[in-house]
Order: C-alpha cells, then structure tokens, then sequence
C-alpha cells in the first residue's frame, strides 16, 4: 500500500462493514492479510484506461495518494460491475498489486473483512488517521 503504508507501520482497524469509496479495508486473502483501497461498491460501474485512470459510474475518480497511475496486473473486462454484496478494492501502488482487477482475487465480499483501516499507531512521527 505504499506510499499509504509502509512495512512495519503498526494501524488500528475497525471492524465495520459500512465501507465507502476511499477507505483503506484489511482482508484475508490465501492466508494472508492484506490491505487495499475501496474503489467501487456493489452495482457500481468500473473502467480503467490504458493509462490506468480509474472511472466509476463514468467519473474520473480524484485519486490524489498515487505517486503513479497504471493498468497493472489486470484480467478481467471493462466496464465491470461490482457483484452485490462485494467492494471492488485496488492498491495503492498500482502497477505490482494483485487486487480486484484479477480475476483470481476478484471483488472482496463484507464477510471476508476484518476491518477498516483507522489510525496509525506505529511509527510515532506517523502518527494518525489513514487515509
């Protein structure tokens, strides 16, 4: 989730499953935890341009935590509707994270969740609200 997060930073999450566009969501994916960014919520409309500009429902989403834009690792047919019930999530870092855009992880049901991503505990000079 870089530039986000860093290894070894320390957050607190809520569990809550009123997720919106923009919240950061930890999840269990193959026995791991990972965390990414909610895109898109169930029967939204997705597409994504060559050049990795994300729309939703037709609008260009303000995606100013990026230091870079990219297609990435993508399989799946644009536009593509978020299933009910699911988010549609994307990392951060764009061109290396395996997300939504796979067809292998796919949209992350609200049971698969552990939590929204609250604060920053660790490091002290981090210290804050995620976003």
């Amino acid at each position: 989730m870089s530039p986000t997060l860093d290894e070894g930073n320390i957050v607190l999450a809520l569990k809550d499953k009123s997720v919106h566009q923009g919240d950061l969501v930890a999840f269990y994916y193959n026995n791991k935890v990972l965390v990414k960014r909610v895109i898109a919520e169930s029967g939204e409309w997705i597409s994504i341009d060559d050049s990795g500009n994300v729309y939703v429902n037709d609008k260009l989403l303000d995606e100013p935590y990026l230091k870079e834009k990219s297609l990435g690792n993508c399989n799946i047919d644009f536009p593509y509707q978020v299933p009910d019930g699911t988010v549609f999530v994307m990392g951060d870092h764009r061109d290396v994270s395996i997300d939504s855009r796979t067809k292998d992880m796919g949209c992350i049901s609200k049971d698969e969740m552990i939590g929204k991503l609250w604060i920053r505990i660790w490091p002290w000079n981090r210290f804050g609200i995620v976003r």
